[in-house]
Parts: structure tokens; C-alpha cells; sequence
């Protein structure tokens, strides 16, 4: 599948620290130690709709993580799928009686203008959930042979389903209890009512075709991918296993995170799918997360529509860190849009205070778990200082204009 286009990254003089993460497992911010080249997997959208800000905190935030991972020297091989085949895709075409391929490659394209106008660097590996089937049947054909997988007794549509009891760590990227799991299980997507499984807990992998539903052959019959398995696929047949970092939404840490990781290690015993799973904090709207549900989505095209400045929007996502739950308002953007004109005229100075130590602060912030309010401030501070005061460093402006591109992705 075609990726987006990806912008210039200035370099910078320097390097910050080592950047430093939560890790949703271990329940701690730790640091990152890739090797010369940091690997990232992100779960993408399913393109049933356009990118809503949800999505755009998400990948905005790990497009600050790509960033900081290139600022401290190292190469990032970025992998991110799109689930163009799933039960939302198909509910909204035969809601609005449109093809589903159609409307998956519409919102897909709307998706990757979306993350254009963000400067959110594409990933090398952008793959469809439909291109990695023979990688889904390959890896379930392996997990049945293992006897981590098996199909259900069912004549008329035999499912392949992943057993929670596969691996013997099953749980320990969520943490959840087992009253917890059965509810977002549930919610989320799982059919715990389902007869014929071994536990109400285990996992689509293999869905046998249904009367209307598009399908691909398989050794278990016609059909067509589960949800976790098309990303533990895709991230171990480009990037391997004990990868740097997986991430997504919080909303994703259970069942979709966890099961992807099992699958994985079901067939490579003794090793973390990921050695960090980083998830980003909910967006809300008039004191409600977005949903679909809800209908209260605030969409990314439809704020550029109204002229609003992708910049500003970026920045309105900065604002509060990334795993808070937070409220995007008028106030946020307005903001942004404020904190945006202010650094626009200070860069566009002759002149201003030095900035060495700002870059620093900005870096150190940035690797201390992404603590964005706190890199927006010390920009801040010096353009307050450089419209206020003054300063007669010639080469600042530029270098302050430099290293907002570079780590926040800002373009002044």
C-alpha cells in the first residue's frame, strides 16, 4: 500500500539523552535502547471514516517519538497497517450502499492527506490488512500446528480461534484481571457468546466466510482475517520480534494489544513481542471521549476545510501529555492558534537571545516521556523573551526554527 509523502527534517546540532518511555507492562518509564536502527510498529486506522483526532493524537505522538529517535542519531524502521477488511468497513458501505473496497481506498487517501498536513513522517512499511492475508494464513496455519490455535466444531463456519492459554504470560501487557478482560473483550470487538470455543476468552484468527462478505482461500476453508493476528503478521514478517516499540491507543491495550503480543509468542517462546508498549491518552469532546458511537467526532479535514492551520492543530494535541485523557475545546485550538503566531514572529526576528540551552531544555523534556507541555513552554519562553527583549545572537531565530521542525514537527 502506498505511504504518504514524507517532509525534510532539519538536523540540529547536538544530541539529547536517551529518550525514556512508559511501558504499559511494566507499569514505568523506562528508557528505550534500540540498536542502530529503533523499530516501531503502530496500529492504524480501519478506513471506515475519516481521521478524527483521536487518531491524529495518536500518530502525532508517535511521529514525536520518530523524531527524537532521529534527533539522538538512529535510523527508525516505522511499520503501520491498515485494517481495509473488517466487520466497521463493511456496516458503513452497506449503511451508505457503497462498495467497501471504494470506501476503504477513499478514506485511506483522505487519511494520508490528513497526516501530510500534520507533517506526520510516514512509516517505511505502510501495509493493507487484504496484501498481508498469505502472512495471516501462514502464521495461523503455524499456530494450529503448535496447538496454540483450532477450529472450532462447526460444520457450516469453522472459525480458527487463538487459546488464551497459549502462552504462559498471557495478560501481562494489560494486567487486567479476568473480569476486566471479559469486559472489554466484549466491548471491543470479541464474541465470548461464541459455540464451539474452548474459552469464551479466545480469539478470532481465521473467519470462516460468510454469506455476503468478501473471502480469500486458506488450509481451513475460504474466509477471511481476525483483528489481532493481521498486526502480529505484519510486525513480525518486517521487523521481527522483541521489537523497540508498539503502540496505539489506549483503547487498544486490551484485547488488541495483548492478543497480537500472544500470537507472536506463542511462536517464539521466551521472548516479548515488544521490549516497550506505548499507548496514547483518550481525546474528548464537551467532557465525552469521540466515538463513533457518540457521534461527536471532531474530524482533521474538517477543521483544515475551515481554514483552520494544521500547525495549530498539532499544537493543540501537544498541550497535555499523551497518556492523559484529555478534552480537545475552542479554547485548546485557540490556543494553539495564539502559541503559533507568537513563535512565527519570534523566528521571523533578525536576531534574538541565544538558544542553546532552550534546544537542550526542549530535548530533555522531550526524552523524559514525551513531556510536551513542558517542551511548548521552553519554546515559549524564548519567544517571549526574543519579541519582549530582544537579543542580538543573529543565527537563534533560526536555530529555534530549526529544532521545532525537527523535534515537534512544527512549521513556523
Amino acid at each position: 500500500m502506498q505511504s504518504w509523502s514524507c517532509v525534510d527534517v532539519p538536523v540540529i546540532p547536538g544530541q539529547g539523552p536517551a529518550l525514556r518511555l512508559y511501558d504499559t507492562s511494566d507499569r514505568a518509564v523506562r528508557p528505550v535502547s534500540p540498536g542502530k536502527t529503533a523499530t516501531m510498529y503502530v496500529c492504524g486506522i480501519t478506513p471506515y471514516d475519516a481521521t478524527h483526532l483521536g487518531h491524529a493524537a495518536t500518530y502525532v505522538t508517535f511521529d514525536l517519538i520518530n523524531r527524537v529517535l532521529r534527533d539522538q542519531g538512529h535510523q527508525v524502521h516505522y511499520v503501520q497497517n491498515v485494517t481495509d477488511v473488517d466487520d466497521p468497513l463493511f456496516e458503513r458501505a452497506n449503511r451508505d450502499n457503497e462498495d467497501w473496497v471504494v470506501l476503504g481506498l477513499r478514506e485511506t487517501a483522505l487519511f494520508r492527506e490528513d497526516m501530510e498536513a500534520l507533517r506526520v513522517l510516514p512509516p517505511r512499511d505502510y501495509i493493507g490488512a487484504v496484501e498481508s492475508i498469505p502472512e495471516v494464513v501462514a502464521m495461523a496455519e503455524k499456530l494450529v500446528a503448535a496447538g496454540a490455535a483450532y477450529v472450532v466444531d462447526d460444520a457450516e463456519f469453522p472459525d480458527v480461534y487463538f487459546s488464551i492459554d497459549a502462552t504462559e504470560s498471557f495478560g501481562y501487557e494489560s494486567g487486567f484481571d479476568r473480569s476486566t478482560m471479559e469486559q472489554f473483550f466484549a466491548e471491543r470487538g470479541g464474541d465470548p457468546d461464541r459455540p464451539g470455543k474452548r474459552d469464551p476468552l479466545d480469539a478470532l484468527i481465521w473467519r470462516a466466510a460468510r454469506p455476503g462478505e468478501p473471502s480469500w482461500p486458506s488450509p481451513f476453508g475460504p474466509g477471511r482475517p481476525g483483528w489481532h493476528i493481521e498486526c502480529s503478521a505484519i510486525a513480525v514478517n518486517r521487523i521481527g520480534v522483541e521489537f523497540d516499540i508498539q503502540g496505539g491507543g489506549s483503547d487498544l491495550v486490551f484485547p488488541h494489544h495483548e492478543f497480537s503480543a500472544a500470537h507472536a509468542e506463542a511462536l517464539h517462546p521466551g521472548v516479548r513481542f515488544a521490549r516497550h508498549y506505548v499507548h496514547t491518552g483518550m481525546i474528548g469532546l464537551d467532557g465525552e471521549k469521540m466515538s463513533k458511537s457518540r457521534g461527536n467526532l471532531v474530524f482533521v479535514s474538517k477543521l483544515r476545510g475551515t481554514g483552520v492551520d494544521p500547525m495549530a492543530v498539532r499544537l493543540g494535541l501537544m498541550s497535555r501529555h499523551y497518556r492523559e485523557d484529555r478534552a480537545w475545546t475552542a479554547t485548546v485550538l485557540s490556543d494553539a492558534e495564539q502559541r503559533l503566531a507568537l513563535w512565527r514572529r519570534a523566528c521571523d526576528l533578525s536576531a534574538g537571545p541565544n538558544a542553546e540551552d532552550t534546544v537542550a531544555r526542549l530535548r530533555q523534556h522531550l526524552a523524559d516521556d514525551l513531556d510536551t507541555p513542558k517542551a511548548l513552554a521552553a519554546v515559549d519562553g524564548w519567544c517571549k523573551h526574543a519579541l519582549d527583549i530582544g537579543g542580538n545572537d543573529s543565527a537563534a531565530p533560526d536555530l529555534v526554527f530549526r529544532t521545532v521542525d525537527a523535534l515537534l514537527g512544527i512549521s513556523v
